[in-house]
């Protein structure tokens, strides 16, 4: 709460204490006045020579120290407050302020209204997981990852993703926790995708119809895998990734893999931000929702067409960077990095 503002009288009064030689702290006592007042008077008459308010450079704050300190810390704390209700915090401390202030005092110390990034909800045991991968193979040579068939499945809506949440935080802290929001895979969407890639570009890209289940997944593989190898150049003895979704690792689709003596890549749960076709399902999506599709068939066709465009290069990049994906995650100790994912 703010003070009353002290006369002038009492004001010029501090100021004969003070020349008759009384300390701050005498003063103070003897007025019942706080000490950093009492210094603060005696400082402006020593610098100004006079007590009388100085003319001020426009409008004074409408917002006092204690009551900036104390908004900056609950937009710190509870990152997903809404400004409504922090001008509701301010209201009930007796200070009525527009939201505009609010949001202009946040910014002044680095905090920007973001959309909240969606994460993976990692628990202990994952994020343990992801430190032990990440620390396995860190070290691994380009000639190991360019041997890797990556896949996924991904979901495409056609008119995009409308759901978003803004967040108080300040610059590259998009995948702290506190600043994200809990997810688990495929959300919603018009169409199903599955596909794959290798550092010599895009393999296969599947629309998955109806319900994914493990036949129809191993019927994928079938169909995909072998092919994409062929294609991309990866002889035998390449290495299929894919996530730990049940239908992945169902007892028939681990034996189809043994059947066809496929090696497959020990994955961590809960890990997008460590498979680099997140990016490519990315960069796919912006280049299809660009071309704005009017049905689920245009759609299916423009996904198909824009895959394709990819380039190797961008591929052969990802690849390239793959031990920096891995380092992030051993600095973020197993947590959540700030790679796209």
């Amino acid at each position: 709460m703010k003070t009353k503002e002290l006369s002038k009288q009492v004001r010029d009064k501090v100021v004969e204490k003070y020349k008759s030689g009384l300390g701050y702290k005498k003063i103070s006592k003897s007025m019942m006045i706080l000490r950093s007042t009492i210094k603060s008077i005696i400082i402006k008459w020593k610098e100004h020579g006079t007590t009388t308010n100085l003319p001020r450079e426009g409008r004074p704050p409408k917002l006092s120290a204690r009551s900036r300190r104390a908004l900056i810390r609950e937009a710190a704390q509870r990152p997903m407050v809404a400004l409504k209700e922090l001008q509701s915090s301010q209201a009930e401390t007796g200070v009525s302020v527009h939201m505009t202030t609010i949001s202009r005092t946040l910014h002044r110390v680095g905090l920007y209204g973001r959309v909240a990034r969606k994460k993976p909800l990692l628990t202990g045991k994952k994020r343990k997981a992801r430190f032990e991968f990440a620390k396995r193979h860190v070290g691994d040579s380009q000639t190991v990852w360019r041997k890797v068939l990556w896949s996924d499945e991904t979901n495409i809506e056609l008119f995009g993703h409308q759901g978003k949440r803004y967040v108080w935080r300040k610059p590259n802290t998009s995948h702290h926790p506190k600043n994200t929001i809990p997810t688990v895979k495929h959300g919603g969407g018009s169409i199903m995708l599955w596909g794959c890639f290798s550092a010599a570009g895009t393999g296969k890209l599947v629309r998955v119809e109806g319900k994914m289940d493990g036949a129809k997944y191993r019927d994928i593989l079938e169909q995909n895998v072998f092919t994409s190898v062929s294609d991309l150049r990866l002889g035998r003895r390449f290495t299929f990734q894919q996530d730990n979704d049940p239908k992945h690792t169902a007892k028939a689709t681990l034996e189809w893999f043994k059947r066809k003596r496929v090696n497959i890549l020990e994955w961590p749960s809960q890990s997008p931000d460590l498979n680099p076709i997140e990016n490519l399902w990315s960069d796919l999506k912006i280049a299809v929702h660009q071309r704005k599709p009017s049905n689920l068939k245009e759609l299916e066709q423009f996904c198909h067409e824009e895959w394709a465009k990819i380039p190797v290069a961008r591929c052969g990049k990802l690849i390239e960077t793959y031990p920096k994906r891995l380092a992030a995650v051993i600095a973020a100790k197993g947590g959540s990095t700030n790679l796209r994912g």
